[in-house]
């Protein structure tokens, strides 16, 4: 399998996760000139950025862990366009999640880190 048949599996298995936990999915991979978001949920209040990230092990470190400071800076980029275009307020409760998906002796985990990082400028 390539690496976006990988991507697209694993974040519709986050999407049922995240549906399973009572969220409702607005956008799947948002795309602007900035880049692209995963999912972009409803959470309660919150309007949640999701970032996917997926590991066969652990020999390269855990999921999240890839979601470094440019990562995260693309992340809130792409968000404010969103915010932006979809003409939502800015004082809107927003939160930035990563949804880790790990394998391990062939049964998937996943890990839902919310608030997994403040905006970056």
């Amino acid at each position: 399998m390539n690496k976006r048949v990988i991507g697209n599996t694993n974040e519709d298995l986050a999407c049922n996760y995240l549906k399973e936990h009572g969220c409702r999915i607005l956008e799947r991979n948002f795309r602007c000139k900035l880049g692209e978001i995963d999912i972009i949920a409803r959470d309660g209040p919150y309007l949640c950025f999701i970032e996917v990230k997926y590991r066969k092990d652990n020999s390269f470190g855990a999921p999240q862990e890839a979601v470094n400071y440019s990562k995260r800076r693309r992340i809130s980029s792409v968000s404010r366009f969103y915010l932006y275009s979809k003409k939502i307020s800015f004082d809107s409760p927003i939160r930035y999640d990563v949804i880790a998906v790990c394998a391990s002796e062939g049964m998937l985990t996943f890990e839902w880190i919310k608030n997994a990082f403040d905006y970056c400028n």
